[in-house]
């Protein structure tokens, strides 16, 4: 009775101890979250104000909006740590059951302070998902606004017009004349501050900024220049090899030529030389030369005025150059206009000389772009005529629109049009190019004849299929260089920001929805490492076990196969299922979706299903293995194969059969080495009546003895079969170690008997034939004989047609 007493009283003190600690940690825990909630609920009220004061600059408010979906998620992460308490207060409040009717028996103290003590926490819990609720709708109303005064700012500075003949006037002279004397000022200052004081600095970044370019120059000439480089003896490359140097002698030029002013600024801004000021005009200037050389290289690939026959369209060498002066004129035009942009913005020059300059900008470039579309190539033919004709066409509106727009005062609207005809069409061809070279490396054997793949068939070793397989890899992989570069580019040129382009990655990083579904980038990525790691570890342990453990157990090749199978099965199940996991993908609503198809697959896919049921069958009992001799209705072969949904059998015609396993399963199978290779092999003998029989036996049983493949135990048998209609049966009959080699055997069997039979004079008789002779008057005799061409039988069978002949004349 005392060890109950002290046992109840030790459990109330355990069940008390355990729920004061648990309440505490619990109640650490959420004044934690609350902190951390507390500080981003503070910074999501503290972005409010900022999006007004900057409710004019779209970069800033392209900044605030990625602030905002940080803080949001970061709110969602805070709901998030609640979910395994509050799913393990709901459980121990269902254990606990519902609060007792009034007149039922009340509950236990221990049970009602359990009670109450979840429901408090759920309470605090469910309060604070509430607040943490509010504060996500508040970032996403704010994201919203962010959204809404950005689409109002660019349709601002497009439909936005402008009087010309106001903006015009005298002052814009005197303004410019002001504006070059503040800018040549502000050169003359920062220069006489660098010579005065940062003139080593300058001079390191100087030195350092020409040898990484000479380094550059020189490395991507040995590395890439066989990309690009055109060959002049080739007089009629094909059109693809034309994309793919066109592609290449525009992209890694300018890269490089990229990473040079990257480098440059970065070794300037590295020992303090730029200011402010002048770091915005020195950053403008060297990103207004990479365009201006990017477009250069883009019309040189394309028209090739000194290679005609690497040229991509048909114009004749005089019109190829002067397109290459206009098209880049129109790029250093439409660059000298961002540039100038640039220091107006600097200097705060007045609007009406940004405008005026902006005006002269446009309208050159819409010259120039519909001076482009008037130059008329040479060559004629059906199919270039005509899009050449098109082309010249677009090219003649695409013109027209900057200049109408400019003359009509939407200045804005006029230097958004000619920067997409410049930089976005400049970006659009190339990525065109790059797609057209992708398509060349993944035809059949293009990549085996470039460069690249020569010397990866080389070093590798590489057969024609894996240098094309490779070809295919190079060409995806182009392909998602083009995607990844190209569409930032034209985003930017857009008047989005790069904020914008990193809170797109960023969701598509971390996850967004559809429907009920999120679908995260980084789980998607995560899911196939894993199902690839895995499943390279199925196939090395598969190797592994094969070669050190199997190999050296002196296990059949059958059974080898069939374990490396089973574990190769089961390493790819397990791989999807962790895949499929770490993609972020909820098991249970996939068993929900296998249990609404499991009845299509009933009907559908039955065959399918019977197959693969009995490949498992196959596989786990072993009737027959790799390697078996079988026969399955008139199929007779080797077993080559045991997959999960057939068998391949090769037969000895050297004929690949695949047979169904749910046939191998439900109809008999014949396997001749299923245990053992022991077999027994019988070859029928005949001789002519009169031989010795004793003599026969005796000679077959030397026979069979003699062969070095017939076993001794047990040993060789004659069997007298019985007597036949022209002659006596034998057969005899060997035991054999491997009944695989039993056509030779029976080959080297018969070879002996014929010359046995042959030294012993004892005849083997010619199967009996029918004779039908018909006589003159259609009536026919009909002769037996067992030797067709004796002479007895020829006389006989002429007399009687003499003496048929005598008696129809009488």
């Amino acid at each position: 009775m005392k060890d109950k007493i002290y046992f109840s009283l030790l459990k109330a003190f355990l069940l008390a101890w355990f729920t004061i600690c648990s309440t505490l940690a619990f109640g650490a825990f959420i004044d934690d979250q609350r902190a951390v909630f507390m500080a981003i609920k503070a910074k999501v009220e503290a972005v409010g104000p900022k999006i007004t004061a900057d409710a004019g600059d779209d970069s800033k408010l392209a900044q605030y909006r990625i602030e905002l979906d940080k803080l949001a998620k970061d709110v969602l992460d805070v709901a998030v740590a609640f979910r395994p308490r509050l799913a393990e207060i709901n459980k121990r409040l269902s254990d606990l059951g519902p609060v007792p009717a009034t007149d039922a028996p009340a509950e236990t103290t221990a049970v009602s302070d359990e009670r109450q003590r979840l429901g408090t926490e759920k309470a605090a819990i469910n309060a604070l998902l509430g607040e943490t609720e509010d504060v996500s709708i508040a970032a996403n109303q704010q994201v919203d606004d962010i959204a809404e005064r950005r689409r109002n700012l660019f349709a601002e500075d497009l439909t936005k017009r402008v009087d010309i003949k106001t903006v015009l006037g005298s002052e814009v002279g005197s303004a410019a004349q002001s504006e070059a004397a503040t800018l040549l000022k502000m050169l003359n200052s920062w220069f006489t501050f660098v010579t005065n004081f940062k003139l080593q600095s300058v001079l390191g970044a100087t030195f350092f900024a020409l040898l990484s370019a000479v380094i550059m120059f020189m490395g991507g000439n040995r590395l890439f220049g066989r990309f690009y480089s055109r060959d002049e003896r080739s007089e009629e490359p094909s059109y693809l090899s034309r994309l793919s140097v066109a592609f290449w002698s525009t992209l890694i030029p300018t890269t490089t030529v990229v990473i040079f002013l990257a480098v440059t600024y970065f070794f300037f801004d590295y020992f303090k030389v730029l200011r402010p000021d002048i770091r915005e005009i020195f950053v403008s200037a060297l990103s207004t030369s990479a365009i201006v050389y990017f477009i250069y290289r883009l019309a040189n690939a394309i028209l090739s005025p000194d290679m005609p026959n690497w040229r991509l369209l048909p114009v004749d060498p005089r019109p190829a150059r002067l397109l290459v002066w206009l098209v880049t004129a129109t790029a250093v035009v439409s660059g000298l206009d961002t540039f100038t942009n640039v220091i107006n913005e600097v200097l705060g020059s007045p609007l009406s000389l940004t405008i005026a300059k902006s005006l002269v900008g446009t309208v050159l470039v819409g010259l120039l772009v519909i001076a482009i579309s008037l130059v008329k190539p040479t060559q004629k033919s059906s199919v270039a005529s005509i899009s050449a004709f098109n082309l010249r066409n677009g090219l003649f509106v695409l013109g027209l629109l900057p200049l109408i727009a400019a003359l009509l005062g939407y200045i804005g609207l006029a230097r958004f049009v000619s920067q997409q005809i410049v930089i976005t069409g400049a970006i659009l061809i190339t990525m065109y190019l790059g797609f057209k070279s992708a398509q060349s490396l993944s035809s059949e054997g293009a990549f085996a004849v470039s460069s690249i793949g020569k010397s990866a068939q080389r070093r590798f070793a590489l057969e024609d299929l894996g240098v094309d397989r490779l070809g295919v890899l190079a060409s995806i992989v182009v392909n998602l260089l083009v995607l990844i570069i190209g569409i930032p580019l034209i985003l930017l040129q857009w008047r989005f920001q790069w904020d914008d382009i990193r809170s797109w990655i960023f969701k598509a990083l971390n996850g967004f929805t559809i429907g009920s579904v999120t679908i995260s980038l980084i789980g998607v990525l995560t899911g196939i490492f894993m199902f690839a790691v895995i499943w390279a570890l199925t196939r090395w342990f598969q190797r592994w076990l094969d070669s050190n453990v199997l190999s050296r157990g002196k296990i059949d090749s059958g059974v080898r196969h069939s374990i490396r199978t089973a574990i190769g099965y089961a390493g790819i199940a397990m791989a999807l299922l962790i895949g499929i996991s770490s993609a972020g993908i909820d098991l249970t609503s996939l068993a929900l979706v296998a249990g609404a198809l499991s009845l299509g697959i009933g009907f559908g896919l039955q065959n399918i299903v019977s197959n693969f049921v009995s490949g498992l069958i196959l596989l786990a009992e072993r009737p027959f293995k790799v390697g078996d001799w079988i026969e399955a209705g008139s199929t007779a072969g080797i077993v080559k194969k045991i997959s999960v949904r057939a068998t391949e059998v090769e037969t000895f015609h050297r004929q690949t059969v695949i047979l169904p396993n749910s046939e191998l399963i439900n109809a008999a199978v014949g396997n001749w080495t299923h245990r053992n290779k022991l077999g027994r092999i019988d070859i029928p003998v005949s001789v002519t009546y009169g031989s010795d029989v004793r003599l026969v036996q005796a000679a077959l049983l030397d026979i069979g003895r003699g062969n070095p493949m017939v076993l001794k135990s047990p040993e060789p048998f004659v069997l007298f079969a019985g007597f036949g209609r022209a002659a006596l049966d034998f057969e005899l009959r060997v035991h054999l170690g491997d009944i695989t080699q039993s056509p030779v055997v029976q080959n080297a069997i018969r070879f002996a008997i014929m010359e046995k039979f042959k030294d012993l004079g004892i005849d083997i008789p010619v199967p009996p034939r029918d004779i039908a002779i018909r006589g003159l008057a259609g009536d026919s005799i009909s002769l037996t004989g067992t030797v067709l061409n004796s002479a007895p039988t020829v006389e006989k069978a002429k007399t009687v047609r003499k003496s048929r002949a005598k008696s129809i004349k009488a």
